[in-house]
């Protein structure tokens, strides 16, 4: 197949363009570095030409709620016109386990937008929910501090490595649209709290964490049911204890 991969410079999207090149498909990586501009149209219509499927995996630059929300709003938007133009056959979206439950944030009112947008464009699509990537502990820990205190819930959380989401997501793509949402997560379920002290403890960060039941998440509130995915989810295999274990990841 010839596949588009916008966001296929990051972190998930340079594995996921690696993964589907070794299987031998025609992979292009576009990103604004690569002359292809989602928010601008740069590039976009030459970056599907003869495309079979797109897998969108960018992410906004800011997690400001007016400019995020502008950044999925406008990228969704120009992206669906130029697939439907293309002909495009399957639209793939990576976005996050509980994103219709965590509507009091700004970024996740953003992706649901995005995904609502996918979902009404007319064009076969599959969105992969996952839940968050054990890169992203460091994000949550900084977020979650003011005046060398960690303030966190207790809430479970049942994170993935990104080499298992980029797992999932080449099998997705190399397969049939589902025209519905698929949920992707990690082996363990863990409490939020605990996660970030194993995180402190390998970083070595002397900050106090501190479990609160009232902290919210990125700006909305967490329960054990907010963060974990279905029970039919397609879980991983590498656990947060040996990841960051490996030097390489405590960056």
């Amino acid at each position: 197949m010839k596949i588009t991969v916008i966001g296929g410079t990051g972190l998930i999207g340079s594995k996921l363009v690696n993964s589907l090149r070794n299987l031998g498909h025609d992979v292009l990586a576009a990103s604004p570095n690569s002359g292809v501009n989602t928010i601008t149209g740069e590039g976009l219509d030459q970056a599907l030409e003869n495309v079979d499927v797109v897998v969108d995996v960018a992410n906004s630059p800011s997690f400001a709620d007016d400019e995020v929300m502008k950044f999925f709003k406008i990228s969704g938007t120009n992206l669906i016109a130029a697939e439907k133009d293309a002909g495009i056959k399957h639209h793939i979206a990576l976005s996050v386990v509980g994103t219709e439950r965590l509507q009091e944030s700004g970024y996740f009112r953003a992706k649901q937008v995005q995904e609502d947008l996918i979902k009404e464009s007319g064009i076969p699509y599959t969105i992969v929910h996952s839940t968050q990537f054990f890169e992203f502990v460091g994000g949550i820990v900084h977020s979650s501090t003011a005046d060398h205190k960690i303030v966190v819930s207790p809430a479970l959380i049942q994170p993935i490595a990104s080499d298992d989401v980029v797992k999932a997501m080449t099998d997705v793509t190399i397969n049939s649209p589902k025209n519905t949402t698929v949920e992707i997560g990690g082996p363990e379920k863990i409490r939020l709290n605990d996660l970030v002290r194993k995180y402190t403890s390998i970083m070595k960060n002397q900050d106090e964490v501190v479990t609160s039941p009232a902290a919210t998440y990125f700006g909305a509130p967490l329960n054990d049911s907010t963060l974990v995915p279905n029970n039919d989810a397609k879980l991983g295999s590498i656990r947060y204890d040996e990841w960051i274990a490996n030097p390489e990841n405590q960056r």
